[in-house]
């Protein structure tokens, strides 16, 4: 999907284009802790794990508690890494990915603790607690409740050192957050996003092949998208089509159908309306949600009828971009310079001014989290980064060109999480 200009916070669900997610600005620190040991592969997180991995249509393997395990033993262990004292985690995409529980997110409070000295700790709510007991990775934490009546941040202080100093999830809501200083008022926060902004940026095989069931979902609602008709119907009933097509295809959620046409197309924020699509319209369709926990993303443009010569060279510059920064994926480039590479190949052909956000965002449990390709972003690629790459041109007023594919960094190059063709398809 359309990409801003600076890095959006690791708990974001959807795109920054989404109307609900505003754009995050580039956080002057994250450059300077890219190069932390805790953003490079760990033995614990192997390209290749012991399990056997799911591909294609069937079901996926479930993780195991030892995934989890390992999960949070890494997550503490570049924790201390970083300065920390632990890491603490409320119910998001964090908590799910850390140790499998996706309990609801209310005022009563949740809070994984990891610190390296000791084992993982889940506080919950005495309610809630059978449902904790149930999740895959609750056999690797030590559960602790609190009862409605009691002081859940009391309870919290006892997990966690009087003066210490923690990575809190970008999930953590701010009465959480507010109430743990309240009760332990030397301990100092950062984000997470911030300090270990790689937490979940190298995937195992187990999970990318999760991924690539994803984009393989999306390709076919794309090809099936193409037999519809678009003129004459409104960019909303497209995008209702493509929703349909997404969940019929194994997504449990939809997080975004990007429907531009015509001049809407020149706006990466465009969100599905009322405008009835014509003949001779430009249109850009992004779209993508969760199947099996794991996130998809696609962009490509079409265009209703035969598009005009300016279109075409357009189209075929973006395509060309996209071409070459993903020839450049491979361990050890760093995540700039693949953006730099698209950028090259659209400022060469005099349209960088309309090439307005970055190259591209990583992708996993949430469609939008680190590796960020952006300028400014030294950090390098490394096997089992999974992210998009998506170039795009906008010509306000008049039409907008993205094509976009999901991408994982191999030890020797790249490999296509989307395999539909790039070429601008024609329809009626």
């Amino acid at each position: 999907m359309s990409e801003t200009a600076g890095p959006m916070g690791a708990m974001d669900p959807v795109h920054p284009e989404h109307p609900t997610h505003p754009e995050h600005p580039a956080h002057p620190e994250h450059p300077a802790h890219l190069a932390h040991p805790e953003h490079r592969a760990h033995p614990e997180n192997p390209a290749h794990p012991a399990h056997p991995v799911a591909s294609g249509d069937h079901d996926p393997i479930a993780f195991t508690e030892h995934d989890y395990a390992t999960r949070m033993r890494r997550a503490a262990r570049d924790a201390a890494a970083a300065g920390l004292s632990g890491v603490l985690v409320t119910p998001g995409p964090d908590l799910a990915w850390l140790c499998g529980y996706r309990p609801p997110i209310t005022e009563r409070l949740t809070l994984l603790v990891l610190t390296q000295d000791s084992e993982p700790r889940l506080l919950v709510p005495a309610l809630e607690r059978p449902d904790a007991s149930a999740a895959p990775g609750a056999g690797a934490v030590r559960m602790t409740e609190w009862r409605d009546g009691q002081d859940p941040y009391a309870a919290a202080a006892g997990l966690l050192r009087p003066n210490g100093r923690y990575g809190v999830g970008d999930a953590t809501w701010a009465l959480h957050l507010l109430g743990l200083q309240e009760a332990l008022p030397l301990t100092t926060y950062r984000a997470l996003s911030v300090v270990l902004p790689m937490l979940r940026a190298v995937k195992d095989a187990h999970e990318v092949e999760r991924l690539a069931a994803a984009g393989a979902a999306a390709d076919a609602a794309y090809r099936e998208i193409l037999a519809v008709r678009f003129a004459g119907r409104r960019e909303a009933d497209v995008a209702a089509d493509l929703a349909r097509l997404l969940r019929e295809h194994g997504h449990s959620q939809v997080d975004f159908t990007i429907v531009g046409s015509g001049p809407n197309g020149a706006n990466p924020h465009h969100e599905a309306g009322d405008r009835v699509i014509e003949d001779g319209d430009m249109i850009v369709l992004d779209f993508g949600g969760l199947k099996d926990g794991y996130g998809s993303d696609i962009t490509r443009t079409v265009h209703v009828g035969e598009p005009s010569a300016e279109e075409r060279k357009v189209h075929d510059i973006v395509r060309v971009a996209q071409e070459a920064a993903v020839r450049t994926v491979r361990p050890g480039v760093t995540c700039q310079e693949i953006d730099r590479v698209a950028r090259a190949v659209i400022e060469e052909a005099g349209y960088g001014a309309y090439f307005v956000h970055r190259t591209g965002h990583g992708i996993g449990v949430t469609t939008h989290e680190p590796p960020y390709l952006v300028e400014g972003e030294p950090q390098p690629l490394v096997p089992g980064m999974c992210f998009s790459v998506e170039p795009g041109i906008y010509l306000p007023g008049r039409f907008g060109v993205r094509i976009e594919d999901i991408v994982t960094c191999t030890p020797d190059g790249v490999r296509r999480l989307n395999n539909t063709p790039h070429e601008m398809a024609v329809v009626a």
